[in-house]
């Protein structure tokens, strides 16, 4: 059997950052996936909203450098669960368990790469390993010199 789930989308809301009475942090936040088409006569994309849950180290790491809006991509796992709410009605939630968060956009600004970009991704493992990943790095462009001459010898070719 597999469960497994693959999403990029926007943050809708700042990351909610909370403890268990056990001392396990926990982060809950939405992602707001655009549909790939449109409905109807409007040229207007449609997106889901889509409830994610980060446990740990990750859920720390995401509370820190998530905020509303950044573009980010999920892996994780559908889990669907229930409870009885104040009136005794039966309520069902349907949420993504993330073991794998990557933030796609500088935190300078949606989108601004003045700076060459910056890149952060954290994940989670599992079986009590705790956090695997993190951090922040600089990358170069490798595009920066685009429309010059390149001068490459026939002998640095892999074939």
């Amino acid at each position: 059997m597999l469960n497994r789930v693959i999403l990029i989308g926007r943050l809708t809301r700042d990351p909610e950052l909370r403890y268990t009475p056990a001392g396990v942090a926990v982060t809950q936040f939405t992602l707001a996936v655009d549909r790939p088409f449109t409905s109807g006569g409007s040229k207007e994309r449609e997106a889901d909203f889509i409830n994610i849950v980060t446990w740990r180290q990750l859920a720390e790491t995401c509370a820190n450098y998530l905020r509303k809006g950044r573009l980010t991509a999920v892996e994780g796992r559908i889990q669907v669960r229930n409870y009885d709410n104040n009136e005794g009605k039966r309520v069902y939630v349907t949420e993504v368990i993330a073991d794998n968060v990557r933030f796609l956009e500088s935190s300078n600004g949606a989108g601004n790469r003045e700076d060459g970009g910056s890149n952060a991704n954290a994940s989670y493992g599992g079986g009590g390993s705790g956090n695997r990943g993190g951090g922040s790095r600089e990358q170069q462009d490798p595009f920066i010199d685009d429309g010059k001459p390149i001068d490459i010898s026939d002998d640095d070719l892999p074939f």
